[in-house]
């Protein structure tokens, strides 16, 4: 497959593709401008406490404040940890790097812990650079994206090119563009009546917002339910010569850089302290001479308890450093050993790492919080269901997880199918219920199957 950028000029074709990730729909952290949280709004629901305290860590840092080392964010799985680190990042900007990370990816890697962090820290710091370009841009009214399967796994869809469609309030062009900007439209996701920017030379995509008229749900829910920024389309053409910003991570300098030198970089090789000096100088320059800004992302680490005590103490080196980005850490444990030693602490977090954190608390939704959650999942997939099915799924998330109901939706959806059906009934939440069970059922289920056999039953010991 070639990585060519094509951008091609064509007559207008009507058909829409979508593809979302599970967080794709999260925009922000959802919050007033006194910094409260609203019930339901950015894509997120509820947990106001940890959204509020998100909220005013990215106050503080767009007042170029850093509040000690980062965020602990503690509370059971499935609480929306990943969502709200995401919606700090969207709400910095849309721009502004965000990487995830699990504390168990420090093992079996083929480099240095050490390293490893390195890279994730780079690659959450981001370097805004302003240049004059020819760009395309206005609201998308029409989107077929061609996909084929994977060479290397045909269960997966790659993008082969698409058939975009932008308007102004005084012109519509039809674009055909190549595989690298498809791929990067499913990534983002732009969507239909997404008001967004595309480099003309290097096909870069910047998703402005969301067009006015656009904002509302299919449900025609305003207000709390805002999903997106709302912009104006643009006016005049769609080709124009403008000033615009694209972002790029130190690390991706860092490897333009070691590509020069060597060749060819593979994702685990390491990268030496000259390069990434001579990086940070020229990054440098190009602040000084106004040509650029530095961009400080939100470097998410998942199973914060993971982490040895080595990792901690690179960590809190590396957060003292002039370029840093904004650190999340997430855990589920209370009290647990600290990797690497045989001492016991909170959350498994030495203290004097601990102690440099501000901590919020997530918890477990309320049922109704777990019905807005559902829909809006269920709206993000372009999924019809019945209220009914939705009260059920709302049913299985209160009594086992919200997680669990939600991972049930697309495969109602398949069952729906099956039977010739268009939207997801109960019938198919009791079908797809009979098939996958939770985790606590899963645990019972083992117990009672090994406690009959006397052999077996010693597993249970």
């Amino acid at each position: 497959m070639s990585g060519e950028i094509k951008i091609k000029e064509v007559e207008t074709r009507k058909v829409e593709a979508r593809r979302l990730g599970i967080h794709s729909h999260v925009t922000g952290l959802g919050l007033d401008k006194s910094l409260k949280a609203i019930d339901v709004a950015d894509g997120l629901v509820g947990q106001k406490e940890a959204r509020e305290a998100a909220g005013i860590i990215v106050h503080l840092i767009r007042q170029g404040k850093r509040p000690g080392h980062g965020l602990l964010l503690v509370g059971p799985p499935g609480t929306g940890k990943t969502a709200i680190a995401i919606g700090m990042a969207r709400e910095l900007g849309q721009d502004v790097p965000f990487v995830a990370i699990s504390g168990s990816e420090i093992y079996g890697l083929t480099i240095r812990k050490s390293e490893f962090l390195r890279q994730a820290i780079r690659r959450s710091i981001g370097v805004r650079i302003k240049e004059t370009k020819e760009v395309y841009e206005g609201e998308v009214i029409e989107l077929d994206i061609e996909k084929e399967p994977y060479p290397y796994n045909p269960y997966v869809q790659v993008a082969t090119g698409a058939i975009i469609t932008l308007a102004t309030k005084d012109e519509t062009k039809t674009l055909e563009v190549g595989e690298r900007i498809a791929n990067k439209l499913l990534e983002i996701p732009v969507r239909i009546g997404d008001v967004i920017e595309i480099d003309a030379e290097t096909g870069w995509i910047t998703k402005i917002g969301r067009a006015a008229g656009r904002g509302l749900t299919s449900k025609g829910k305003t207000g709390e339910y805002r999903i997106a920024r709302i912009v104006e389309r643009p006016s005049g053409p769609v080709r124009k010569t403008k000033t615009v910003t694209h972002t790029i991570t130190l690390h991706d300098i860092d490897i333009a850089n070691i590509r020069f030198h060597r060749g060819l970089l593979f994702r685990e090789e390491e990268i030496s302290d000259e390069i990434r000096q001579k990086v940070d100088e020229y990054v440098n320059e190009l602040i000084k001479d106004h040509r650029a800004e530095l961009v400080p992302g939100v470097l998410f680490i998942d199973e914060a308890h993971m982490l040895d005590v080595e990792s901690f103490a690179f960590l809190s080196r590396a957060l003292e450093e002039e370029f840093a980005p904004i650190l999340v850490l997430a855990t589920n444990r209370a009290i647990t050993t600290v990797k690497g030693t045989d001492t016991k602490s909170p959350h498994g977090i030495p203290i004097d790492m601990l102690d440099r954190l501000l901590i919020a608390r997530t918890k477990f939704p309320t049922r109704d919080e777990i019905m807005k959650i559902l829909e809006i999942r269920a709206e993000a997939e372009d999924l019809k269901i019945s209220s009914d099915a939705l009260e059920m799924l709302a049913d299985i998330g209160e009594k086992y997880s919200l997680r669990h109901a939600s991972q049930l939706l697309l495969p109602a959806k398949v069952v729906a199918e099956t039977m010739g059906d268009s939207t997801i009934e109960p019938k198919h939440i009791e079908r797809v219920r009979s098939i996958f069970v939770d985790t606590r059922e899963s645990v019972e289920y083992l117990k009672n199957e090994l406690s009959r056999d006397p052999f077996l039953a010693e597993f249970l010991r």
